[in-house]
């Protein structure tokens, strides 16, 4: 994966805490040195709301203003009512995706992005929807708590 990407939280707090380390921690940070990883609105209200206190959350925003910005819009929030609503017209699966990783998926379609992560909801939205996005995981499914 060489193209932009939006770093999910399951990969930057797996990242924080250590949970992922070595090689792909490595690589990871490159892309991050290299403008290669971006967020999206939704993911810096989520990042964001693991700051411990004021100062904490200073530093925190300082951080992730760094990295670039793809933009929410309302055809991102659409699509992600859309694939919802796929996901709930099938009975073989659940709409029960988490509210930001839709919205996320959604903007990743809208720049032509991937997701890098390590969420199950990626591959399902991926699968089931017909949102046109790359979904990347960070490591092997099952490898990382």
């Amino acid at each position: 994966m060489s193209k932009l990407a939006l770093l999910d939280t399951s990969v930057w707090a797996r990242l924080r805490d250590g949970r992922l380390s070595g090689r792909i921690a490595d690589r990871i940070y490159a892309r991050l040195e290299r403008g290669d990883l971006a967020l999206t609105e939704p993911l810096l209200l989520e990042m964001r709301y693991s700051a411990r206190d004021g100062g904490d959350f200073a530093l925190l925003a300082e951080e992730l203003d760094a990295l670039p910005l793809l933009e929410l819009d309302r055809a991102a929030i659409r699509r992600s009512l859309d694939a919802q609503a796929q996901l709930a017209a099938r009975p073989e699966v659940s709409h029960r995706v988490k509210p930001i990783d839709l919205l996320v998926a959604a903007v990743a379609e809208r720049h032509a992005a991937a997701v890098l992560h390590y969420d199950t909801d990626y591959e399902l939205l991926a699968t089931h929807t017909d949102l046109e996005f790359e979904s990347v995981w960070a490591a092997k499914r099952g490898s990382i708590s």
